[in-house]
């Protein structure tokens, strides 16, 4: 399977953003890519305002084009994330959505781990607008199982852990990562996440300059199982393409099977809350069992 991971600069200014997403989707397609990435926020990335004003349902307008350039395109589309208005929902959700060839959605996932941090003299608090989301979304692409992660989430490799066991062969992160994190810690995260549960990752990122303080990092990449970069984007708005081939990664997961050597029954999180060390909380739960179940 060819796929292929859009970089964008998106900004407040949503006709461009969608125009320029469209554009690389199609040149990606043209290509032979037949699972497409687009980045977090590739809808709009600004100032609070911007993002509310922006927000839309399922069935809004970025959402419906992205579903018909999946289907014109006979591809595979991680619709990256917007901002979405869920119903009932006080704030809004950070979203991202797959579409299937046929335009159909085939996985929805809410983005769980808000990033409110304070990062190079700025405060980001995307909890101010938008609440966390709680359950674990897969999608099918071409009989392999792709798992739905953004930006953030890369911190938290319990996800991954659970996406893995579930049966993930690919997993998706859409991303507009800082600058100032980026240059340290994106690929030294996005590798350590594909050699831990032996999966292909499409980590498709924002890059430049944001309103009103949004610098980011770009280096959008696609990484193999073994934890080897395939192929890593410029820094400028583009696609970077690679084949993802399962029969290798079968190999890798076969000839070094650490997922099935887990010994579940041995892991024991800390029992009190705290324990973990100062202002970090942890469950007394497992996070997933031998048969992935979490």
């Amino acid at each position: 399977m060819r796929a292929a991971a859009v970089q964008l600069n998106s900004t407040d200014e949503y006709d461009r953003n969608l125009e320029v997403a469209e554009r690389l989707v199609r040149g990606a397609a043209a290509d032979g890519a037949q699972l497409v990435v687009l980045p977090e926020k590739w809808t709009v990335l600004g100032p609070p305002e911007a993002i509310r004003s922006a927000a839309e349902p399922l069935d809004g307008p970025a959402l419906s084009a992205a579903a018909g350039w999946a289907r014109e395109l006979d591809i595979h589309l991680v619709a990256g994330s917007v901002p979405e208005v869920v119903p009932e929902w006080e704030k809004l959700a950070n979203t991202s959505v797959m579409y299937g060839p046929d335009g159909k959605t085939r996985a929805i996932y809410r983005k769980i781990h808000m990033f409110d941090v304070d990062v190079g003299n700025v405060a980001y608090r995307e909890s101010e607008v938008e609440q966390a989301g709680d359950q674990i979304a897969l999608g099918e692409a071409g009989g392999a199982m792709v798992g739905l992660t953004i930006c953030y989430d890369l911190r938290f490799p319990e996800l991954y852990r659970i996406l893995a066991l579930r049966g993930a062969r690919v997993i998706t992160i859409p991303s507009a990562f800082t600058e100032r994190t980026g240059r340290d810690h994106w690929e030294v995260l996005i590798r350590a996440r594909a050699i831990e549960n032996q999966t292909f990752v499409i980590a498709a990122g924002q890059i430049g300059f944001a309103p009103p303080h949004y610098r980011s990092y770009g280096r959008s990449m696609i990484v193999d199982p073994w934890g080897v970069v395939m192929t890593q984007a410029a820094d400028t708005e583009c696609f970077v393409s690679a084949d993802l081939d399962f029969a290798i990664q079968n190999e890798m997961r076969d000839s070094l099977p650490s997922l099935s050597h887990r010994r579940p029954e041995a892991y024991r999180w800390p029992e009190n809350e705290n324990g973990a060390g100062n202002g970090v909380q942890a469950s007394a739960a497992e996070p997933a069992s031998a048969t992935g179940a979490p």
